[in-house]
């Protein structure tokens, strides 16, 4: 079942590794800067000092969700539209929001419903975009 790694569409995988990236800056730098702030405890305003860990690490992980979500998707036989989406929501809720519930859920977030709600919506839509990609490309 899962010997499927020669049937994943790699140039699918590297569109929706990029898509998702972008989603990510702009979620992060641009839509929700100031919420995202706010949920960690800091400043509204504040400026993030970013380091090679900071740049690298989000993209790296988003490059292991989306060959993750290629790979079961061939195994699966999601190969139309309205598949990929249902299983980017169950991916997004299952794994990647209940995952970012748990992570935020210790002393060291402030404000962690919040900080899950910010994060665990960019999750589930980057999940839902990288499946719709993926089946599209």
């Amino acid at each position: 079942m899962f010997n499927v790694v020669g049937d994943v569409n790699w140039i699918g995988v590297l569109v929706a590794f990029l898509a998702f990236s972008v989603l990510g800056a702009l979620w992060f730098a641009l839509l929700f800067t100031k919420a995202y702030n706010v949920s960690l405890g800091r400043d509204a305003s504040a400026k993030q000092e970013g380091s090679a860990l900071f740049y690298a690490g989000p993209p790296l992980a988003s490059l292991v969700i989306t060959i993750t979500s290629a790979v079961l998707m061939a195994a699966l036989g999601v190969d139309s539209y309205p598949d990929a989406l249902l299983f980017g929501l169950i991916v997004g809720a299952g794994y990647l929001v209940a995952n970012t519930v748990t992570i935020a859920i210790n002393p060291n977030f402030p404000r962690p419903l919040f900080y899950s709600l910010i994060s665990g919506a960019y999750n589930l839509l980057g999940s839902v975009l990288v499946s719709a990609v993926l089946v599209t490309v």
